[in-house]
Parts: structure tokens; C-alpha cells; sequence
């Protein structure tokens, strides 16, 4: 003999499963947003790479998998670039000062889009040696000697990046690199996990802005502990940035040129790619971590460890 069931009872219960049901439909179809971010793209030893599609590109954030929107190559409309040059001024002058012709080599191979900017890092902030710019001459002229280790000391280097990308580099929609040329010594913190790189990371990758680094030598700390800190700071930050760090040697380079050409070669294989992710919870956004793959052989992506996510606007 069937039981009745109360009607309070009975209401109760489709009311919990209507809002149940209602709840994993908002879920499934929650507005996603479009994010762009800028990836590297090369075959082996800094060589050109096969042809990638968009079909050939996977994107995760944690174990979700994202819709990829767009891939398109920083090329043509795409191609403008803003190439940031800071140089370490506490850095050794006889050090630099042999490199300036290779600098300068690398500002000239840049394509008329490129802007490119020079500055020095000192004091925890940027000086400004040329504003961006595409006369490219120009640009090239601006470099200096250093100030070597006691006139030039600066803080922290890491501060000086961050002075950059939040204070003195408004965006303009295009590409935005930056060459760190320094020890990576961090003078405010010489332990392994320094709170200044940790928020130059944070605040390039918030940016959009991807750093690219050579390693000067730390002088009478390369061999030390702090030196090898001081490699493992720059690694973090052009890691985190989807960037190259180029030179990992404990004396300076004998010269910029190889790793430069490498990092022109990365300059000119570069891809837009824009995919759809939930919008952040908070006003103001906030970084998320994403993952991209390719089932391609011979690809070397480089990508930045976090974007950011704008909030939703209401």
C-alpha cells in the first residue's frame, strides 16, 4: 500500500531540486572572458619552428581545460613590440662597457614596429637613458657605461623592474619585453626566496610584461652561495614571466652576441593567443596559473606561469 507524502514535505524536496538543477546549470553556462597572452614559440637550440594552428594548442588552468579563442602570430597589424633594455648601473663598467657594440647590434636587427627603450637600474627605480622609441639609431646611442659596484648600488634590481612595469610604462596594446642585464643579486634580501623578486614576478606578470635575462657574474660572490642565489633569482623572474634566461655561466659571457641572436630569434616567433576563462571573483582580478601544451614534437613553448584575470563587471 502506497504511503501519501505530505505536501509540505513534497514541496520542500522539489524546491531543493529545482534550485540544485538551477545552480549546475549557472555552472555550466557561466559567462567566460577572453584573455590574451603572448607565448614564444621554437624549434630546437633557439631554431625556427614548424607551423603550429590553433587546433594545435591545448590550454588548462589547474586541470580544466580552456577554450582556446584565437592564435595568431605577432606579425603584420600584430607585430608592434616594446622592448625595454635595463642595465644593472652597479653592474662592473669594464663588463658592460665591452658588450655596448652587441647591445647595440640587437637594437638595430629590431623591425620598424619595435620600440625600444633604455634604461638603468639604480636606487630601486629606472633611469632613463631614451624613452621608447623606433629610431632605433637613437636608442642605440643612449648607451652608457655603469657606474660600476659603489656608484652605482642600487637596492634591489628587482625593485627597479617593478618601478618600471607599474610606474613608467603605460600600456599601449602591444608587446611589452624587457632585457634585464645584472648580477641578480639581490642586496635587501640574499637568501633563496627574497620577497623583492617575489613581487617583481608578481607585478610583471599583472603587467603582461615578459623578461628576458643575462647573467653578469656576481663578482666576488659567483662562486659563493649568494651567487648561486642570485642565478636561481633570475631564473624565477624570466620563468615566471615566460621569458629566457639566457646566460647561465659563472663568469660573464666573453660576449652578448650568441645570446642575443637567440633572443631575437625569440623576438620574431612569437604568438597572440587568447582563450576563455571564468572571470576572478575580485574586483580588481586577480593571477591564475595556466598550462599550455601542444602534442607537436620539437616545440619549446615559453609562457607565463600566471595571467591575469580581470573580475566580472557588473
Amino acid at each position: 500500500m502506497l504511503k501519501h507524502i505530505p505536501v509540505r514535505t513534497g514541496l520542500l524536496a522539489l524546491a531543493a531540486l529545482f534550485c540544485t538543477i538551477s545552480a549546475y546549470g549557472q555552472g555550466q553556462n557561466s559567462p567566460k572572458i577572453p584573455v590574451t597572452t603572448t607565448i614564444t614559440v621554437l624549434g630546437p637550440k633557439f631554431s625556427a619552428p614548424p607551423p603550429l594552428t590553433k587546433q594545435d594548442i591545448l590550454v588548462y588552468s589547474r586541470k580544466t581545460r580552456l577554450d582556446v579563442i584565437n592564435w595568431v602570430p605577432a606579425q603584420g597589424e600584430r607585430a608592434p613590440l616594446q622592448l625595454a633594455i635595463v642595465i644593472d648601473n652597479s653592474a662592473n663598467q669594464l663588463g658592460v662597457g665591452s658588450q655596448l657594440n652587441d647591445i647595440a647590434g640587437l637594437i638595430s636587427l629590431q623591425s620598424k614596429s619595435t620600440s625600444v627603450g633604455v634604461f638603468y637600474a639604480a636606487n630601486g627605480t629606472v633611469q632613463t637613458a631614451s624613452n621608447f622609441t623606433t629610431d632605433h639609431a637613437a636608442a642605440a646611442k643612449a648607451l652608457r657605461l655603469t657606474f660600476g659596484p659603489r656608484a652605482g648600488d642600487s637596492p634591489s634590481v628587482y625593485l627597479s623592474v617593478s618601478d618600471l612595469v607599474k610606474n613608467k610604462w603605460p600600456a599601449t596594446g602591444a608587446r611589452r619585453e624587457i632585457l634585464l642585464i645584472s648580477s641578480g643579486i639581490d642586496p635587501l634580501d640574499t637568501g633563496p626566496q627574497s620577497p623583492y623578486v617575489a613581487a617583481s614576478i608578481e607585478d610583471v606578470q599583472k603587467a603582461g610584461v615578459i623578461v628576458h635575462a643575462i647573467y653578469l657574474g656576481g663578482g666576488r660572490f659567483a662562486r659563493s652561495i649568494r651567487g648561486q642565489y642570485a642565478q636561481s633569482n633570475l631564473v624565477m623572474l624570466t620563468e615566471g614571466s615566460g621569458g629566457y634566461n639566457l646566460y647561465e655561466g659563472i663568469v660573464p659571457p666573453v660576449s652578448f652576441s650568441p645570446y642575443l641572436k637567440q633572443l631575437d630569434m625569440a623576438l620574431h616567433n612569437q604568438f597572440l593567443l587568447t582563450f576563455a576563462i571564468e572571470p576572478s571573483g575580485k574586483s580588481k582580478g586577480e593571477l591564475k596559473s595556466i598550462e599550455i601544451r601542444t602534442e607537436q614534437r620539437n616545440i619549446q613553448m615559453k609562457y607565463p606561469k600566471q595571467v591575469l584575470v580581470p573580475g566580472q563587471r557588473k
